[in-house]
């Protein structure tokens, strides 16, 4: 809903590895390996959690509704990233192309 603006934050200072986790205890990976850095955001109780992430270039971020509505996941631009009605369960993926500050919202 529009009145859920959060900002998602990207603010290019990341550590050799950092694990960031939602709110169902899933951890993000990345770094030492050479693989992609990952981070998960859950969509319950009408809320972002977490509310802001630090990521940098290629990081993969997911979104997973987990709350009982339909949301979606846009950015304030309207272009950088729009997923579609997410329904409870489903996820939407956006790999961060360049660093930077990136709020997002919901449409519904």
């Amino acid at each position: 809903m529009k009145s859920h603006f959060l900002n998602f934050l990207a603010s290019l200072i990341i550590p050799t590895l950092l694990n960031l986790s939602c709110s169902k205890g899933d951890s993000s990976t990345g770094g030492g390996g050479g693989g992609p850095i990952t981070a998960s955001v859950s969509i319950l109780a009408m809320s972002y959690s977490p509310s802001t992430l630090t990521v940098k270039t290629g990081t993969i971020v997911t979104w997973t509704n987990n709350g009982g509505t339909a949301h979606t996941v846009t950015a304030d631009n309207g272009t950088t990233f729009n997923s579609p009605s997410l329904s409870v369960g489903n996820t939407f993926v956006f790999t961060a192309a360049a660093t930077g500050t990136f709020p997002y919202h919901c449409l519904i």
